[in-house]
């Protein structure tokens, strides 16, 4: 979410992925996918500045997290087993982990 102050009111988030189009007119006018239309004091430069950098923040916190290693899996209660994945690689339709995990 970016957070912008509407022209003479408050200031609000917005998910900056549903804008359909910004235009300065000459105050700023965001069209948001849905239709919906504000007016915000913030200039057309400052708004795409917002919005990459916005964007480049999500994209440095997914990679920090892919880089990350897994955390071992919590103490089952009663120390009963962690239930293992079936082989199916036989199949059709083999189930492929997201990440992988120690044996």
């Amino acid at each position: 979410m970016i957070l912008l102050r509407r022209l003479g009111g408050p200031l609000f988030a917005l998910n900056p992925d549903l804008i359909e189009r910004a235009e300065a007119t000459p105050d700023t006018v965001e069209t948001m996918v849905n239709g919906n239309k504000y007016l915000i004091c913030e200039e057309l430069t400052e708004l795409t500045e917002l919005i990459r950098d916005h964007r480049a923040r999500i994209i440095s916190i997914a990679e920090t997290l892919a880089l990350q290693p897994p955390a071992p899996p919590a103490p089952r209660p009663g120390g009963a087993p962690a239930p293992r994945l079936q082989d199916v690689s036989h199949t059709d339709n083999p189930v492929v982990p997201i990440r992988h995990r120690e044996a």
